[in-house]
């Protein structure tokens, strides 16, 4: 079962005509920056926030991402993106943004990443400290749906 917090939204925006490409869809560009959003407000929610990560010369970076498309978006489109997580090991996180069109619940695209703990003096990952390793673990989903 999907912990509350999982299905809290990260990401609630409209979409504009600037976001568009050549075609009148939305743009590549602009899907990545809403997943991204999504990921600072759930890190951010998760105490890996900008305090977090200065106060402790740590950082956060993505070391994989799969984006899916379902349906295709258009200037005037409202979405919502989720964040569940699947999986966290010592230095990593694997979690999934579910993007859906806020009126019809639709789904619209998929982003899975994984992020790495790291230190930034060292420029390497290093463990998640335990109170925040505790509470990633607590958050993952247990079944996919």
């Amino acid at each position: 079962m999907k912990a509350q917090e999982a299905v809290t939204p990260t990401y609630v925006g409209t979409l504009y005509p600037r976001d568009t490409d050549h075609m009148g869809h939305v743009n590549v560009a602009s899907y990545t920056q809403m997943f991204d959003s999504a990921t600072w407000v759930f890190f951010d929610r998760q105490g890996l926030g900008r305090r977090y990560l200065e106060d402790n010369g740590c950082g956060m970076a993505a070391v994989r991402q799969v984006l899916t498309y379902s349906k295709e978006l258009f200037a005037g489109d409202t979405v919502v993106v989720s964040t569940d997580i699947l999986e966290v090991q010592e230095k990593t996180i694997r979690f999934r943004h579910t993007m859906q069109l806020a009126v019809s619940g639709e789904l619209v695209a998929t982003s899975e990443l994984v992020g790495a703990h790291l230190d930034r003096k060292r420029h390497r990952a290093v463990p998640f400290p335990p109170e925040i390793a505790q509470r990633l673990r607590q958050l993952v989903v247990t079944h996919q749906e």
